[in-house]
């Protein structure tokens, strides 16, 4: 898919790798790719605060630009995915944005979810491994490391495993569970384009059933642990240690937003926090 429809020239590569603390790779590769992932999930947190405030700047690569890497903000799927796509279209990677149904049944489900799938060739000729590798940026609890996308692949990560597999409905992303697999997603291979993004984005950011608006969600990946928060819980992973979960009040909650590091205005912080007393 050429840049000129994304639009990635717009990107300032630079100022992102600076901002995400990596050097420039002298070429596209598999490692070149871990490390650019890696620091992205550990840069940005997955989070609906915008959502919540009324106050979502859009999707448009420079509108996303501007809150990530001008801000250090962080934000959900559509922003990650546009960010991270246009990154590795400006490195050399060979790139496709593709949308999935998140949930158990895909059937049910709008496809309001965006990933990533890279390769198996650069736009160098350059073979990473010979295999497609999905990335997901931003789904929260979600991939820490690209995975092939290859039908029972699997891939565990800090007591974190992952299976892609192919069914009916396209690719899906599942997560191990204690009594099996539990589905994430689930994404297909059609066509993508930016009203696509934008069309999705608009539905999860303004539906009134969806639960971006009635829930807060914040997650990170940090150097020692996974934190999850919503408006009245958190939840703490660690790899080897039994999972943290427990209900906290508004308070705690604003203690960890301050934690994660989310660079907000004293006018959000303010809101955020009127905004939570609303939610259930």
């Amino acid at each position: 898919m050429s840049d000129d429809l994304w639009g990635t020239a717009r990107l300032d590569l630079k100022a992102y790798l600076n901002r995400i603390g990596v050097a420039e790779p002298p070429g596209p590769s598999r490692e070149a790719l871990e490390e650019i992932y890696n620091a992205h999930l550990r840069t940005f947190t997955f989070d609906n605060i915008d959502v919540l405030l009324e106050q979502h700047p859009g999707v448009d690569l420079p509108d996303v630009q501007g809150k990530f890497v001008g801000r250090g903000r962080g934000g959900y799927c559509f922003e990650h995915g546009t960010l991270f796509a246009a990154v590795l279209d400006r490195l050399g990677f060979a790139v496709e944005r593709r949308l999935a149904r998140v949930g158990a049944d895909p059937t049910a489900a709008g496809r309001t979810h965006l990933v990533v799938v890279i390769g198996p060739s650069t736009s160098s000729g350059h073979r990473l491994d010979g295999e497609r590798l999905l990335v997901d940026p931003g789904f929260g609890l979600s991939l820490w490391r690209p995975i092939p996308l290859v039908d029972g692949a699997v891939d565990a990560v800090q007591g974190v495993t992952h299976r892609v597999r192919w069914s009916e409905h396209g690719w899906a992303l599942e997560r191990s569970k204690d009594d099996g697999w539990e589905l994430m997603h689930t994404h297909d291979e059609a066509l993508v384009v930016p009203s696509d993004v934008a069309i999705g984005h608009h539905y999860t950011s303004t539906h009134p059933s969806v639960h971006f608006r009635h829930r807060m969600i914040v997650t990170r990946l940090l150097e020692d642990r996974h934190l999850s928060l919503t408006n009245n819980t958190v939840t703490i992973r660690r790899e080897g240690e039994e999972t943290e979960h427990r209900e906290i009040g508004l308070d705690e909650v604003m203690g960890f937003v301050e934690e994660l590091e989310v660079p907000l205005t004293d006018d959000e912080r303010a809101r955020l926090s009127e905004r939570l007393k609303t939610l259930d």
